[in-house]
């Protein structure tokens, strides 16, 4: 591969911010086309960004940004974002299934609702956004699918203390691992890729930990950057993976990891999902 995605088109849900956003701008200074799928059209009291600022910040990369208000829950939203970007660009290189709902909940007090909004937005919507892009990215030359789910490390301690979300996101690694078998033929790549450590996003500073979690993150560029990696890959190379961000990057020669602290000297918090074998590289944590 020549090390760039120029003229790449990359469809990434949740794109509006964090992760998926990340993704996004660094595809974008290679000249890559980016569909920013995600619901945010308006300016949302807590979260930070839209679809239609998503795209700018794209294009001001250097990118081609086609923001698109997409439900991954809505067969005919997804199934009609998909068609677009792919007549819009004249194809579809890269899926990353970004979108997720998150609910650290027991299962006494997690409503059926609640329930049901996890498993279809992470393994649903996982599912049918692939389903939907397969038949594009069959027509690609490099393709890849990716994940934002943990490697499948079925250990009581992950399921406990959160059932539903656990299932959810493990639904999405499931997806991972049937179709890296199922489009292997193809050509198709289809990996998972999760953090050690927490990330700085709305989620974690909302959700989990607040500003003090905050500042023991990583940013987002950290994931950014394994996934730009990965992509330049070839697809029938590398498939069927659960790769951990530091690690897998690690592989590709980097060695300074500092540059992706939030704050540099507070000890960073390790995320869920991380299985035990899993040991991070040299210099991970300086």
């Amino acid at each position: 591969m020549d090390g760039s995605l120029k003229g790449k088109t990359l469809f990434i849900t949740g794109a509006s911010r964090g992760i998926g956003l990340a993704i996004g701008l660094r595809a974008a200074r290679d000249g890559a086309n980016v569909t920013i799928a995600a619901k945010t059209d308006a300016p949302h009291p807590k979260l930070e960004g839209t679809i239609h600022t998503a795209a700018a910040q794209i294009e001001a990369a250097g990118g081609r940004a086609l923001p698109l208000v997409v439900d991954v829950r809505d067969e005919d939203s997804v199934a009609g974002a998909v068609a677009r970007t792919a007549e819009t660009f004249g194809g579809i290189d890269i899926v990353v299934n970004n979108a997720s709902a998150i609910s650290l909940s027991r299962t006494p007090q997690t409503e059926m609702k609640r329930f049901d909004l996890m498993h279809q937005i992470n393994t649903r919507g996982t599912y049918m956004v692939s389903k939907y892009a397969i038949p594009h990215l069959e027509k690609a030359s490099n393709p890849h699918i990716l994940m934002l789910s943990p490697p499948l490390d079925m250990q009581e301690k992950w399921f406990a203390p959160h059932l539903a979300y656990t299932m959810a996101k493990f639904g999405m690694s499931l997806c991972v691992l049937g179709l890296a078998g199922e489009l292997r033929r193809a050509g198709i790549a289809v990996n998972a890729l999760w953090p050690r450590t927490t990330i700085a996003t709305a989620a974690v500073n909302n959700l989990l930990g607040g500003e003090a979690l905050m500042q023991a993150s990583r940013t987002p560029e950290i994931m950014a950057d394994a996934a730009h990696a990965l992509f330049l890959m070839p697809s029938r190379e590398v498939t069927g993976r659960f790769l951990i961000d530091d690690s897998f990057l690690a592989e590709t020669g980097v060695t300074d990891f500092s540059k992706y602290r939030v704050t540099p000297g507070v000890p960073l918090a390790p995320d869920f999902f991380v299985p035990d074998a899993s040991v991070p590289p040299p210099n991970a944590f300086a």
